[in-house]
């Protein structure tokens, strides 16, 4: 059942004009698009603002902190000069200080004969690990014929 067009109308109408009541393809599509390139965009944005970060991931975990605090305060302050800071601390690679100096203190400690202490970044010692894991042992044998005593 066709409607006649209207008399002022023209007689060619291009594809994308529909008749009232049908569904508007080009609306739909547009919409699809639209939100496609919305979501495309915020990830780019997101996956660059991210690039200082995953470019300090290789360095010392102290460095790539200093970055990723920047990188936040760019994000939440809309203030570019973080950002840029942040990607320039990246690109730099600072100089560890800290295990030449724990290497120098442990042979100290060494010199003047005082156990040197564990370094909670490194694997404890095996001697270490064996003693504390017989003094477990020993313990939980105790606990079981505690237990086994009051049945």
């Amino acid at each position: 059942m066709s409607e006649p067009l209207h008399p002022a109308a023209p007689h060619h109408l291009p594809s994308f004009i529909t008749a009232p009541g049908d569904t508007d393809v080009l609306l739909v599509v547009v919409g699809i698009v639209l939100i496609g390139a919305v979501l495309a965009v915020g990830n780019f944005y997101l996956h660059l603002h991210t690039m200082p970060e995953r470019m300090a991931h290789k360095s010392q975990k102290f460095q790539f902190e200093i970055v990723a605090v920047l990188g936040l305060l760019a994000l939440f302050t809309h203030n570019h000069l973080f950002w840029v800071i942040g990607l320039f601390l990246a690109m730099i690679d600072l100089p560890d200080f800290s295990t030449p100096l724990r290497k120098i203190a442990g042979s100290v400690e060494k010199m003047a004969g005082v156990a040197p202490e564990q370094d909670p970044t490194e694997p404890p010692n095996d001697a270490a690990a064996a003693q504390s894991s017989s003094a477990g042992d020993a313990k939980l044998g105790s606990a079981k014929s505690e237990v086994a005593g009051h049945a």
